[in-house]
């Protein structure tokens, strides 16, 4: 299955959280990139339990080209908790605002959490609902990261 090829409105910049880039962002411009794609929300209890375990993910894999993208599922929220999970979490990469709900209509996480993982092909390899755990997250990036 190829991976929807989604604009996402991307926040305004934040100085407190270099995460948020103003403008708009497509997935095809990670092509030839490994992408994990993240859907949470900052009411989740479960997204926030998991963001330590993807934040290391990225920063131990990101000399291989890995890209994290955090989208939040902002038409469900206020804008002034989105900043304020991302701030308090201290995300590193970049933080995707679906102001209009577009990529969850196209993506359908049945919820929140879900985690996407897709190749640098563009080929979504796998996908997981509901809660991540690290073991999970090396399964996806297996998937995805060139080998060694």
């Amino acid at each position: 299955m190829l991976a929807s090829d989604v604009d996402c409105v991307c926040g305004a910049d934040d100085s407190r959280c270099g995460a948020f880039v103003p403008g708009t962002l497509s997935l095809s411009a990670f092509r030839g990139h490994p992408v994990f794609l993240n859907f949470w929300a900052s009411w989740c209890t479960p997204c926030r339990g998991e963001m330590s375990d993807i934040i290391a993910a990225y920063n131990g894999h990101k000399d291989q080209g890995l890209q994290v993208l955090a989208i939040n599922l902002t038409d469900q929220e206020h804008m002034s908790d989105v900043r304020r999970f991302a701030v308090e979490l201290q995300m590193p990469f970049p933080v995707l605002l679906d102001q209009k709900g577009k990529v969850r209509q196209s993506y359908a996480p049945r919820g929140v959490p879900t985690s996407v993982f897709i190749d640098a092909r563009g080929v979504v390899r796998l996908v997981n609902p509901g809660p991540i755990t690290s073991e999970a997250i090396q399964r996806g990036l297996a998937q995805i990261l060139p080998v060694r």
